[in-house]
Protein backbone atom coordinates (compact mmCIF):
# COMPACT_ATOMS: atom_id res chain seq x y z
CA UNK A 1 0.00 0.00 0.00
CA UNK A 2 2.05 2.82 -1.24
CA UNK A 3 1.48 6.36 -2.40
CA UNK A 4 2.33 9.59 -4.25
CA UNK A 5 0.50 8.80 -7.44
CA UNK A 6 0.75 12.48 -8.27
CA UNK A 7 4.42 11.89 -8.94
CA UNK A 8 3.85 9.08 -11.41
CA UNK A 9 4.76 11.52 -14.17
CA UNK A 10 8.24 11.81 -12.69
CA UNK A 11 8.61 8.07 -12.79
CA UNK A 12 7.33 7.89 -16.35
CA UNK A 13 9.78 10.56 -17.44
CA UNK A 14 12.76 8.69 -16.06
CA UNK A 15 11.62 5.11 -16.65
CA UNK A 16 14.15 3.27 -18.76
CA UNK A 17 16.23 6.43 -18.99
CA UNK A 18 20.00 6.46 -19.37
CA UNK A 19 20.17 2.86 -20.58
CA UNK A 20 23.64 1.41 -20.18
CA UNK A 21 25.65 -1.17 -22.10
CA UNK A 22 25.07 -4.93 -21.97
CA UNK A 23 25.82 -6.58 -18.63
CA UNK A 24 24.84 -3.43 -16.77
CA UNK A 25 23.17 -3.91 -13.45
CA UNK A 26 19.48 -3.19 -13.90
CA UNK A 27 17.93 -1.29 -10.99
CA UNK A 28 14.14 -1.26 -10.86
CA UNK A 29 11.54 0.55 -8.80
CA UNK A 30 7.84 0.51 -8.12
CA UNK A 31 5.55 3.27 -9.32
CA UNK A 32 5.63 5.82 -6.51
CA UNK A 33 8.01 8.63 -5.66
CA UNK A 34 9.85 7.15 -2.68
CA UNK A 35 10.56 3.89 -4.49
CA UNK A 36 11.95 5.85 -7.45
CA UNK A 37 14.04 7.96 -5.05
CA UNK A 38 15.50 4.90 -3.31
CA UNK A 39 16.21 3.21 -6.63
CA UNK A 40 18.00 6.35 -7.85
CA UNK A 41 20.08 6.38 -4.65
CA UNK A 42 21.01 2.75 -5.31
CA UNK A 43 21.83 3.47 -8.96
CA UNK A 44 24.07 6.47 -8.24
CA UNK A 45 25.82 4.63 -5.40
CA UNK A 46 26.59 1.68 -7.66
CA UNK A 47 27.82 3.97 -10.43
CA UNK A 48 30.06 5.62 -7.83
CA UNK A 49 31.92 2.34 -7.29
CA UNK A 50 32.28 1.68 -11.01
CA UNK A 51 29.29 -0.58 -11.66
CA UNK A 52 27.40 0.27 -14.88
CA UNK A 53 23.69 0.74 -14.24
CA UNK A 54 20.54 0.63 -16.34
CA UNK A 55 17.50 2.28 -14.76
CA UNK A 56 14.17 0.48 -15.09
CA UNK A 57 11.99 2.62 -12.87
CA UNK A 58 8.23 3.01 -12.41
CA UNK A 59 7.49 -0.65 -13.10
CA UNK A 60 4.24 -0.86 -11.15
CA UNK A 61 3.05 -2.63 -8.03
CA UNK A 62 4.96 -4.88 -5.63
CA UNK A 63 3.83 -7.94 -7.57
CA UNK A 64 5.02 -6.50 -10.89
CA UNK A 65 8.43 -5.48 -9.52
CA UNK A 66 8.94 -8.83 -7.82
CA UNK A 67 7.96 -10.72 -10.98
CA UNK A 68 10.50 -8.66 -12.95
CA UNK A 69 13.17 -9.55 -10.40
CA UNK A 70 12.27 -13.24 -10.48
CA UNK A 71 12.43 -13.31 -14.30
CA UNK A 72 15.77 -11.52 -14.34
CA UNK A 73 14.38 -8.42 -16.08
CA UNK A 74 15.86 -6.40 -13.20
CA UNK A 75 18.68 -7.21 -10.80
CA UNK A 76 17.50 -5.32 -7.72
CA UNK A 77 14.84 -2.95 -6.45
CA UNK A 78 13.94 -1.32 -3.12
CA UNK A 79 11.40 -3.19 -1.03
CA UNK A 80 9.96 -2.76 2.46
CA UNK A 81 10.13 -5.43 5.14
CA UNK A 82 6.52 -4.93 6.23
CA UNK A 83 5.23 -4.95 2.65
CA UNK A 84 7.04 -8.19 1.85
CA UNK A 85 5.91 -9.81 5.08
CA UNK A 86 2.21 -8.94 4.69
CA UNK A 87 1.67 -8.53 0.94
CA UNK A 88 4.12 -11.09 -0.48
CA UNK A 89 4.31 -13.79 2.20
CA UNK A 90 0.75 -13.14 3.48
CA UNK A 91 2.15 -13.50 6.99
CA UNK A 92 0.60 -11.97 10.08
CA UNK A 93 2.30 -8.72 11.20
CA UNK A 94 5.44 -9.28 13.31
CA UNK A 95 7.41 -6.87 15.50
CA UNK A 96 10.82 -8.58 15.71
CA UNK A 97 12.92 -6.99 12.96
CA UNK A 98 15.63 -9.66 13.03
CA UNK A 99 13.07 -12.44 12.78
CA UNK A 100 11.31 -10.69 9.90
CA UNK A 101 14.57 -10.29 7.99
CA UNK A 102 15.53 -13.93 8.50
CA UNK A 103 12.11 -15.07 7.29
CA UNK A 104 12.27 -12.80 4.23
CA UNK A 105 15.77 -13.92 3.28
CA UNK A 106 14.87 -17.60 3.57
CA UNK A 107 11.68 -17.20 1.56
CA UNK A 108 13.11 -14.97 -1.18
CA UNK A 109 16.18 -17.16 -1.63
CA UNK A 110 13.98 -20.26 -1.96
CA UNK A 111 11.28 -18.81 -4.22
CA UNK A 112 12.81 -15.87 -6.11
CA UNK A 113 16.57 -16.62 -6.29
CA UNK A 114 17.09 -13.29 -4.53
CA UNK A 115 18.11 -12.05 -1.10
CA UNK A 116 17.80 -9.00 1.12
CA UNK A 117 20.73 -6.73 1.87
CA UNK A 118 20.89 -4.81 5.15
CA UNK A 119 17.70 -2.77 5.71
CA UNK A 120 17.94 0.97 6.32
CA UNK A 121 17.02 2.36 9.76
CA UNK A 122 14.25 4.39 8.08
CA UNK A 123 10.80 3.13 8.96
CA UNK A 124 8.15 4.05 6.42
CA UNK A 125 5.35 2.57 8.48
CA UNK A 126 1.66 3.11 8.18
CA UNK A 127 0.26 5.79 10.44
CA UNK A 128 -2.67 8.07 11.15
CA UNK A 129 -2.10 11.81 11.00
CA UNK A 130 -3.98 14.85 12.21
CA UNK A 131 -3.34 18.58 12.43
CA UNK A 132 -1.75 20.27 15.44
CA UNK A 133 -4.97 22.15 16.10
CA UNK A 134 -7.08 18.99 16.14
CA UNK A 135 -4.49 17.16 18.24
CA UNK A 136 -4.72 19.92 20.88
CA UNK A 137 -8.49 20.21 20.67
CA UNK A 138 -9.16 16.51 21.20
CA UNK A 139 -6.02 15.69 23.23
CA UNK A 140 -5.31 13.26 20.42
CA UNK A 141 -1.76 11.87 20.30
CA UNK A 142 -2.00 8.05 20.23
CA UNK A 143 -3.89 5.33 18.41
CA UNK A 144 -5.49 4.26 21.68
CA UNK A 145 -6.95 7.74 22.07
CA UNK A 146 -8.06 7.73 18.44
CA UNK A 147 -9.80 4.37 18.89
CA UNK A 148 -11.94 5.88 21.66
CA UNK A 149 -12.56 9.23 19.97
CA UNK A 150 -13.32 7.76 16.52
CA UNK A 151 -17.13 8.24 16.77
CA UNK A 152 -16.43 12.01 16.81
CA UNK A 153 -13.88 11.95 13.99
CA UNK A 154 -13.93 11.82 10.18
CA UNK A 155 -11.34 9.64 8.44
CA UNK A 156 -9.78 10.36 5.03
CA UNK A 157 -8.15 7.29 3.56
CA UNK A 158 -7.58 5.23 0.42
CA UNK A 159 -9.78 2.31 -0.57
CA UNK A 160 -7.15 -0.33 0.14
CA UNK A 161 -6.88 0.66 3.82
CA UNK A 162 -10.49 -0.41 4.38
CA UNK A 163 -9.85 -4.06 3.47
CA UNK A 164 -6.26 -4.88 4.44
CA UNK A 165 -5.63 -6.95 7.60
CA UNK A 166 -3.14 -4.28 8.69
CA UNK A 167 -5.57 -1.50 7.76
CA UNK A 168 -8.82 -0.44 9.41
CA UNK A 169 -10.09 -4.00 10.09
CA UNK A 170 -6.83 -4.82 11.87
CA UNK A 171 -6.95 -1.64 13.95
CA UNK A 172 -10.51 -2.46 15.01
CA UNK A 173 -9.56 -5.99 16.07
CA UNK A 174 -6.29 -5.03 17.78
CA UNK A 175 -7.23 -1.80 19.54
CA UNK A 176 -10.99 -2.09 19.62
CA UNK A 177 -13.08 0.93 18.67
CA UNK A 178 -12.01 2.79 15.52
CA UNK A 179 -15.61 3.16 14.37
CA UNK A 180 -15.33 6.59 12.78
CA UNK A 181 -18.13 9.12 12.47
CA UNK A 182 -17.52 8.98 8.73
CA UNK A 183 -15.00 7.37 6.38
CA UNK A 184 -14.30 8.81 2.94
CA UNK A 185 -11.88 7.45 0.39
CA UNK A 186 -9.70 9.65 -1.79
CA UNK A 187 -7.03 9.32 -4.41
CA UNK A 188 -3.65 8.92 -2.75
CA UNK A 189 -2.55 12.49 -3.37
CA UNK A 190 -5.80 14.01 -2.03
CA UNK A 191 -5.94 12.57 1.51
CA UNK A 192 -3.91 15.40 2.98
CA UNK A 193 -5.90 18.02 1.09
CA UNK A 194 -9.04 16.69 2.77
CA UNK A 195 -7.37 16.92 6.19
CA UNK A 196 -5.93 20.39 5.65
CA UNK A 197 -9.16 21.80 4.18
CA UNK A 198 -11.24 20.65 7.16
CA UNK A 199 -13.09 17.86 5.33
CA UNK A 200 -11.49 15.23 7.60
CA UNK A 201 -10.07 15.07 11.12
CA UNK A 202 -7.67 12.15 10.63
CA UNK A 203 -5.93 10.82 7.52
CA UNK A 204 -4.02 7.65 6.80
CA UNK A 205 -0.33 8.34 6.24
CA UNK A 206 3.15 6.90 5.93
CA UNK A 207 5.83 8.03 8.33
CA UNK A 208 8.20 9.32 5.63
CA UNK A 209 5.57 11.33 3.71
CA UNK A 210 6.98 14.73 2.84
CA UNK A 211 3.59 16.33 3.58
CA UNK A 212 3.96 15.58 7.29
CA UNK A 213 6.88 17.94 7.76
CA UNK A 214 5.70 20.38 5.10
CA UNK A 215 2.37 20.97 6.88
CA UNK A 216 3.45 20.33 10.48
CA UNK A 217 1.12 17.37 10.93
CA UNK A 218 1.00 15.16 14.01
CA UNK A 219 1.49 11.41 13.64
CA UNK A 220 -0.52 9.45 16.19
CA UNK A 221 1.78 7.16 18.17
CA UNK A 222 1.17 3.43 17.75
CA UNK A 223 1.30 3.02 21.54
CA UNK A 224 0.44 -0.68 21.55
CA UNK A 225 2.68 -1.66 18.62
CA UNK A 226 0.17 -2.85 16.03
CA UNK A 227 1.94 -2.01 12.79
CA UNK A 228 5.07 -3.90 11.68
CA UNK A 229 8.17 -1.97 10.72
CA UNK A 230 8.64 -1.01 7.08
CA UNK A 231 12.40 -0.75 6.67
CA UNK A 232 13.56 -0.31 3.08
CA UNK A 233 16.29 -2.57 1.70
CA UNK A 234 17.72 -3.58 -1.66
CA UNK A 235 16.35 -6.93 -2.80
CA UNK A 236 18.98 -8.40 -5.12
CA UNK A 237 19.26 -11.46 -7.34
CA UNK A 238 21.81 -13.88 -5.88
CA UNK A 239 23.50 -14.27 -9.26
CA UNK A 240 23.92 -10.49 -9.46
CA UNK A 241 25.68 -10.37 -6.08
CA UNK A 242 28.13 -12.98 -7.36
CA UNK A 243 28.75 -10.95 -10.53
CA UNK A 244 29.16 -7.62 -8.71
CA UNK A 245 30.65 -8.40 -5.28
CA UNK A 246 31.21 -4.68 -4.57
CA UNK A 247 27.51 -3.91 -4.52
CA UNK A 248 26.79 -5.40 -1.08
CA UNK A 249 29.31 -3.20 0.73
CA UNK A 250 28.30 -0.10 -1.26
CA UNK A 251 24.55 -0.50 -0.72
CA UNK A 252 24.89 -1.51 2.93
CA UNK A 253 26.86 1.68 3.56
CA UNK A 254 24.17 3.72 1.80
CA UNK A 255 21.35 2.08 3.75
CA UNK A 256 23.06 2.93 7.05
CA UNK A 257 22.63 6.64 6.17
CA UNK A 258 18.91 6.46 5.34
CA UNK A 259 17.10 7.52 8.51
CA UNK A 260 13.38 8.21 8.62
CA UNK A 261 14.07 11.95 8.89
CA UNK A 262 16.52 11.93 5.97
CA UNK A 263 14.11 10.14 3.64
CA UNK A 264 11.16 12.30 4.73
CA UNK A 265 13.24 15.40 3.97
CA UNK A 266 14.10 14.10 0.50
CA UNK A 267 10.44 13.21 -0.14
CA UNK A 268 9.41 16.72 0.87
CA UNK A 269 11.86 18.25 -1.63
CA UNK A 270 10.42 16.08 -4.40
CA UNK A 271 6.76 16.62 -3.45
CA UNK A 272 6.82 20.31 -2.49
CA UNK A 273 9.78 21.76 -4.37
CA UNK A 274 9.10 19.62 -7.46
CA UNK A 275 12.73 18.53 -7.69
CA UNK A 276 13.62 15.36 -9.58
CA UNK A 277 14.49 12.18 -7.64
CA UNK A 278 17.85 12.14 -9.44
CA UNK A 279 18.82 15.64 -8.30
CA UNK A 280 17.64 15.02 -4.73
CA UNK A 281 19.56 11.75 -4.57
CA UNK A 282 22.68 13.40 -5.98
CA UNK A 283 22.59 16.17 -3.36
CA UNK A 284 22.16 13.64 -0.55
CA UNK A 285 25.05 11.47 -1.72
CA UNK A 286 27.35 14.49 -1.96
CA UNK A 287 26.94 15.28 1.72
CA UNK A 288 29.88 14.25 3.91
Amino acid sequence: MRRSAALAAIGGAIALARCAPDRSLRVGSKNFAESILLAELYAQTLEGVGIPVERRFNLGSTQIALAALSRGDIDCYPEYTGTALVDVLHHAPMRDGAAILQLLRESFEAHYHATWLTPAPMNDSQALATTKDLSRRYHLTTLSECSRLAPRLRLATIQEFLARPDGLPGLQRFYGGFHFRSVRTYDIALKYEALLSGKADVATAFTTDGAIAAHGLVLLRDDRGFWPTYHAAPVVRIATLARYPKMRVALDALSARLSTAAVASMNERIESAQLSPASVARAFLRRP
